[in-house]
């Protein structure tokens, strides 16, 4: 199989967690990643930039910036990511729609101001969704809500985008991460030893950007062995 390198890739989210461990493996594959986070202080190895993706004019902005720098680009990750666990009447109503902003909104942003390089180099754009995108769960009405429409988003870009653009969605399961940090203890992980290597799932991001062209990875789910939201 006549494999490439990722080349020049967008992560969003790649200051920590999932997203760190994409930009780390992209680099391994010989790829040129460039990271957008809202705290960028521990990016090293990669060109970076403080990015709110809710902010649709700031991701443009960035974009075409990222773009300029790398002399083009060949693909996106949309690793940015984040949750407010609750019940519905008890979560803010801007801290709900906070998450809908970057989840939903930031992954459709990024994606839509990178199209045109994307076209250009006939790249590929990597979502990230999850388990929670095809099971839904109490107390996560907004995550949820995101994650069900990265899905939906990202069919219908790959029915739209096709034979133009590649187009994959990655479906993780748990991860050993930060991202549990800031929840109340009862929406914490009971045995965080259960959880997937995000090095894990980073590597199924890079094995979808490094498909041939005419082949694409369409939907990946990769969970640790013993996910409980799945299936």
């Amino acid at each position: 199989m006549n494999t490439q390198t990722p080349g020049r890739v967008i992560v969003t989210g790649g200051g920590s967690g999932l997203g760190a461990a994409i930009v780390e493996a992209i680099r391994d594959a010989g790829g040129t990643p460039f990271v957008f986070d809202r705290d960028v202080s521990n990016v090293s190895g990669a060109k970076a930039l403080e990015v709110d993706v809710s902010n649709r004019e700031a991701v443009e902005a960035a974009v075409k910036e990222a773009a300029d720098s790398l002399g083009g680009l060949d693909a996106v990750v949309t690793a940015a990511g984040i949750d407010r666990c609750g019940k519905l009447g008890d979560v803010p109503a801007e801290e709900w729609e906070k998450v809908i902003g970057v989840n939903l909104l930031g992954t459709v942003s990024v994606i839509r101001a990178a199209l045109p390089y994307l076209k250009g180099s006939r790249g590929r754009a990597i979502t990230i969704a999850s388990t929670l995108g095809l099971r839904a769960l109490p107390d996560a009405t907004a995550y949820c809500a995101s994650k069900f429409g990265v899905i939906g988003f990202s069919r219908a870009l790959a029915a739209e985008t096709g034979g133009v653009i590649g187009v994959t969605t990655i479906i993780p399961g748990g991860m050993k991460t930060h991202f549990f940090d800031d929840r109340d203890e009862q929406y914490k992980p009971q045995d965080d030893s259960k959880l997937n290597d995000p090095a894990n799932v980073a590597q199924a991001v890079v094995f979808a950007l490094s498909q041939p062209f005419g082949s694409e990875v369409r939907e990946l789910l990769i969970t640790p062995a013993e996910e409980g939201s799945w299936p």
